[in-house]
Formats: C-alpha cells, structure tokens, sequence
C-alpha cells in the first residue's frame, strides 16, 4: 500500500509476475463505506490509462440517478497483492479517485476531499502525519455481539481466543506493505486493538480502508465476525479510533521545541487550541453512527469533556510523553473518534480545525491534570469545560450550522452527508428498542 514509487508501467509488471488475474478496485461513500468492483488482468492496461465507467446513482452520496455515469481511476501508488488469497490467479486491488465523465475530480468523492485539505497545507509549508490506533471486536457472528473470550487489557494465551486473527492480519498487512507498530488484546472481552505506524494522511485513509477490509475478510476465513461498530455490547468499553497527528516542515516536526515545559511548538498550541474550538462541529465526521454516542459516555475510557492534558487519558486530547532524542514523535492524540467513520473525511476535518486554530493564533487553555468524570458540575462550569455532542442529532444540528466543516467538506458530501444522518436519526426515533420493551411494557 505506502507504495510512492510505483506507477502503471511497473504495476502491469508485477501483475504479469505474479500472476495476478484480479483487480479489485476499490473506493468510499460518503459513510466511509468501501466499495468497488472487479476487473481481470486483460483490462488492468486500460483502467489505469483511462479508468473504468460504472454507475454512481447507487453509492450513499454519489451522484443522482439523471448524473450517475462516474469513472474510477486507480492509483498505482495503491496496488497490492492479497497475500490471503490463491497465489495462482491472484487477487490484487487499488484505491480509485472518482471522476467526472469530463475527467474533472469528483466534488463527492471523499478522498478528494483529503486530497485538496493535504495541498492547502502543503502551500503553506506542512505535511500532515497521522497514526491511527483502531480497536474493534471480533464475534462469533453478525447477528449478536456473541463474545469469544473473557480476555482483558494485555491479557494472552488462552484468555485472548482473537490472537490468531490477530497475528494473521499483521502478516498480511506487512506482506501488502503497510506497517503495524503493535497488537494487543483490548479491555473489553473479545476486543482487539491493531496500532498502524504513523505515515502522511492520505497514505493512511487508504490503509485504514484495506486494513478494515482485511481484517473482516480474514476473521471470516476463521469462521468468525470482526466489527469496528463504536459501542456493540452495554457495560463495557466501546471502540475508539486515537488518532496520533503532527505537522512537519520537511524533516522537521514542527510540533517539538525543546524550550518549551511541555515540549510543544507554538504552531502546535495553536492547532490543538483550533481542534478543542471546532471539536463539536467536526464530530459528527469524527462519530457519524446513532451508536457512536453510546461509545461517548463518562465511565468507559472515551472522552465526553473538551480538555487537554498530558497524562490525563480523560481528556479529549491527550499529549504523549516526550522522549529525548525522539523529536519527530512529539504528537499530539485525539482520542474522541471512533473506527467507524469515514477516515478521508475524519482526517480533513482534523486537520481544518487544527490549522484553523493556528492561522488564527487561538490561545490554548492550561491543561487539566484531574480525572474529569469524577469534578463536580460547579467544578467544570468554574473551569469552563465545555461538552461533546450527547446524541447525533445533536452532533447533526451543531455541524450544520458549521462554516469551517462545509468549506472543508465542500457542498456535495456536505449537504448529503447531512441529510444521511438525519434520516438515519429518524429511523431510529421511530424504532421501539429493547430497553423500551423491558423497561416500559411491564408497568405500563
């Protein structure tokens, strides 16, 4: 996948070597869905050269029935082997960017979006770095949240029954190129966590893509459900995406001075001060599901309050400790988003509010060193702790009411992705849920 070097010449060649009969190409909805289709070898000199027509009305947040003829062009930077599938005949796949019949970028195309966000920063001297740590479960099935084992944090042997999943999908994903940092075993039972190594953001929105793809594909091989649903099972921690983010100039991280007592740049203040400002705009790309919300409860290890600290792992944004002579890895980590959003579009509303808090210089508060869950309401109005959104229509009324995130977003996937979710929140209104029935219909 973290191919840079690779183009169409040396992509046909490979695909000869290796056998390669398949080609999957791949793409997101709006939702962070992927999608995609499949052509042989015979047609793989033609689709990169010109991509390949299909008809866009039926994506979530594509185009309109009477608009619908789209082309997906692969980018060979993307290309990789499934090493999961037969060797003979292979299977192969790549990330598309959407365009119009004229050949102009696509306006719903998320990775587009992250596309043109990466170029404005890029102008003004930046590259953008992210490391995502995405949790997930892995079940019996898709019908109930059925767990496997009874395992803990860290726990191993024969409390962790995913360790076999697990280890397969790091090798797989070393073979495909992308770079695991660790894997563990979650605080929930049956709850997983593989670390990705940071890398700039378009390079990781298209490895979060495969990486969930390939973990649900080979947990399907076990006979067995991976899911990254935010909160799937009540009482226990739910599943976050901490998204690692820094700025570089060239080699160097603009996020670290040594004077500092935090060890943290004025430009990196300044970001996370544009991020703690626009949070509540920003998550409802950040936390796009009803059940995102049953994740972002006090209790559970998942931030509700807006704060920053350095060790305090209840506070929405957290800074790592700093090592010396490891520079480059001062960071900062938004620990608020969960691994079922569409990272194209969670990336570059990350990175809008950030560098909307350093072009405009916004001041940083001090950081909170307390467990925030247990301050008082008095307490929290004294330090001016503000919230998160509690529901997704909330998250949904507060983000359309937002200029930066539609400027970010642009009309299109802004305008649909709203109304996506608030037909999503009207069909679970109208629902009669479970705790409904047990709660109510006894004494009613």
């Amino acid at each position: 996948m973290d191919n840079k070097e690779l183009n169409k010449k040396e992509v046909l060649k490979i695909s000869k070597e290796r056998d390669v009969k398949f080609i999957r190409l791949w793409f997101a909805d709006i939702t962070g869905q992927m999608k995609g289709f499949t052509i042989t070898r015979e047609e793989l000199e033609g689709a990169l050269e010109d991509g390949m027509g299909f008809d866009g009305s039926s994506i979530k947040g594509f185009a309109r029935i009477d608009e619908s003829d789209m082309i997906a062009l692969p980018d060979p930077t993307t290309f990789a082997i499934l090493p999961y599938r037969p060797k003979e005949q292979a299977v192969a796949g790549m990330l598309c960017d959407i365009l119009n019949p004229d050949r102009t970028a696509y306006q719903g195309d998320s990775r587009y979006v992250l596309k043109k966000m990466i170029e404005k920063v890029k102008a003004q001297g930046y590259t953008f770095y992210v490391g995502p740590e995405l949790e997930f479960f892995i079940f019996k099935d898709d019908k109930s949240p059925k767990i496997i084992d009874e395992g803990g944090y860290f726990d191993i042997t024969t409390l962790d029954a995913g360790n076999e999943v697990r280890r397969e999908v790091i090798l797989t994903l070393e073979q495909m190129n992308i770079h695991v940092e660790y894997s563990h075993h979650e605080v929930a039972p049956s709850q997983h966590e593989i670390d990705l190594r940071y890398t700039d953001a378009l390079t990781m929105a298209d490895i979060v893509m495969v990486y969930r793809m390939v973990l649900k594909e080979i947990a399907q091989k076990h006979g067995l459900y991976a899911t990254f649903m935010p909160k799937p099972i009540y009482g226990v921690n739910g599943s976050g995406m901490h998204t690692h983010q820094s700025l570089f100039r060239g080699e160097r991280n603009a996020f670290f001075d040594p004077q500092d007592k935090y060890h943290l740049s004025q430009e990196a203040k300044y970001y996370m001060a544009g991020i703690l400002k626009h949070i509540k705009e920003i998550t409802l790309v950040c936390n796009q599901w009803v059940n995102s919300y049953k994740r972002l409860v006090p209790g559970y290890e998942a931030p509700v309050y807006i704060c920053w600290a350095m060790r305090n792992r209840s506070a929405l944004i957290r800074v790592p400790m700093y090592k010396p002579g490891k520079e480059k890895a001062t960071r900062i980590e938004l620990r608020s988003p969960d691994p079922a959003c569409n990272p194209y579009l969670a990336f570059s509303s990350m990175l809008a509010a950030g560098m909307k808090g350093l072009e405009e210089k916004y001041k940083l508060p001090d950081p909170l060193e307390r467990d925030v869950y247990n301050l008082s309401y008095e307490e929290m109005k004294e330090l001016n702790i503000d919230f998160l959104p509690g529901s997704l229509i909330e998250a949904i009324e507060i983000a359309e009411q937002s200029k930066l995130l539609k400027e970010t977003l642009g009309e299109h996937i802004f305008n649909n992705l709203i109304m996506s979710k608030k037909i999503e929140w009207d069909e679970y209104r109208k629902r009669v849920h479970e705790y409904e029935i047990a709660t109510y219909l006894p004494i009613l």
